[in-house]
């Protein structure tokens, strides 16, 4: 309230003929409050004008870098992707998982740049698409000297990086846990030194035939030319398709059961994996468990001598990926270090989000028995009634694309440009280089 300047309540913008007809007593009492209104003014100004130079005489010093020690980790990070645009920093947003973490690396002056970090992630996940172990090896300002780096006690005495990062982080980005790299590694990465990455895709069972899905799993395990399984990227350079996958399996999330609202994942570990390549199996997944296909599709789709050329097919939904666990040699030889505080402060952190989530997802599907067995009374109680009045379809908002009136087996439909075909197209574009034939 001290700081606002008296109001003039009245005779205010009055002209010249107005004010000459004032009397004398009226004008004096103008004139009094006009100047405790310019004194109040020039208060203000001059306050603002310290506070202005204050701010100047405290602001911080630069921070100086280069008297600063570094160690070289892995930094396990889990974010859960829904509400972004992916992991990697993109032009024209800052809702990436990658611009939230180098504004807390930078603000907490644990790097100088992204440049100078040596950074490097383990798997590009995109849009919409979680992770609870995507792995970065970066290096970070540390308490202890190079030369000490090896001895347990600088890890005891180490910078706090999870907790420090998580002061920082938005509530569903968080740092986990840390592990040093050795100093005989400098050039170790997280991308090309993972020997393995493990993801989750989650779904309900509904009237999907599991049996089904698991034997179409089996087509999918060895090394094999997924390039009808992903989006081929040719545009950036990639020709090569083959991978190797480990393991592929779908398993129950809380015990086998019948019901259709009890979840599942497809759990697949490999290597590396290609663009939306997991994403894309899952929705031939998703066509075999409805009965649409057999599951000798997936070994048709994976003979690409036979089948030069990919189906048109809708992918799966973003959501229910996540890229679960990574796996490191060097996990032989030293171990993630967590923080006990942190971890509790995390577990207790997802325990409420977790209770928020069920308690919607209770409500739904509470009201959701409701109608259904308002629905079977509807169904009762016609002469015609079936089994085919039932509704499943849980799993029908997997599948991207508007679902057809009338099912077209894949191997029936129409077909994409072969690589080939792609190749010379783009060489004729020039958007490949001159190494592309080599590439192939």
């Amino acid at each position: 309230m001290a700081n606002k300047p008296p109001k003039l309540k009245k005779n205010q913008g009055l002209t010249k003929e107005e004010l000459s007809e004032l009397d004398k007593m009226e004008l004096v009492e103008r004139v009094i409050k006009l100047e405790a209104h310019n004194k109040q003014l020039k208060d203000i100004l001059s306050r603002n004008l310290s506070d202005s130079s204050k701010s100047e005489k405290n602001a911080k010093r630069p921070f100086d870098f280069s008297k600063c020690h570094y160690r070289r980790i892995l930094l396990r990070i889990m974010y859960f992707g829904w509400e972004y645009q992916g992991l990697a920093v993109q032009e024209g947003t800052i809702q990436t998982i990658e611009h939230h973490l180098f504004h807390a690396l930078t603000k907490a002056c644990l790097i100088e740049s992204r440049e100078t970090s040596s950074y490097h992630r383990c798997g590009r996940t995109d849009k919409g698409v979680s992770s609870f172990g995507q792995v970065i090896s970066i290096s970070l300002r540390s308490n202890s000297p190079p030369e000490l780096q090896h001895e347990q006690s600088s890890i005891e005495s180490e910078l706090a990086y999870c907790k420090i990062l998580n002061r920082i982080l938005p509530k569903d980005i968080r740092a986990v846990a840390w592990m040093p790299i050795p100093d005989d590694k400098p050039e170790y990465s997280s991308r090309f030194d993972c020997k393995q990455r493990s993801y989750k895709y989650y779904f309900p069972r509904s009237a999907l035939s599991i049996p089904s899905m698991r034997r179409a799993c089996t087509y999918l395990v060895g090394s094999h030319d997924y390039r009808h399984l992903c989006k081929m990227d040719v545009a950036n350079g990639v020709t090569e398709f083959r991978r190797e996958i480990f393991k592929a399996d779908i398993v129950p999330v809380a015990g086998d059961s019948d019901d259709p609202t009890a979840m599942y994942c497809l759990i697949i570990e490999g290597n590396a994996f290609l663009w939306h390549q997991i994403r894309c199996i899952m929705g031939v997944l998703l066509l075999v468990g409805q009965g649409n296909e057999q599951p000798e599709v997936i070994s048709e789709l994976l003979d690409v001598d036979k089948n030069p050329r990919k189906p048109q097919y809708n992918m799966a939904l973003d959501v229910p990926l996540n890229l679960f666990h990574c796996t490191y040699d060097l996990e032989r030889e030293t171990r993630w270090v967590y923080s006990k505080d942190e971890l509790r402060s995390l577990i207790s952190h997802l325990q409420g989000e977790w209770t928020i989530q069920n308690v919607k997802s209770t409500m739904m599907k509470d009201s959701l028995q409701q109608l259904e067995t308002e629905y079977s009374k509807l169904c009762a109680s016609e002469t015609d009634n079936s089994e085919n009045d039932k509704i499943m379809s849980h799993t029908d908002c997997l599948l991207q694309g508007v679902k057809p009136r009338v099912y077209t087996p894949l191997l029936k439909r129409q077909t994409c440009s072969s690589l080939d075909e792609r190749i010379e197209h783009y060489k004729k574009k020039r958007k490949i280089g001159g190494n592309i034939e080599e590439n192939k």
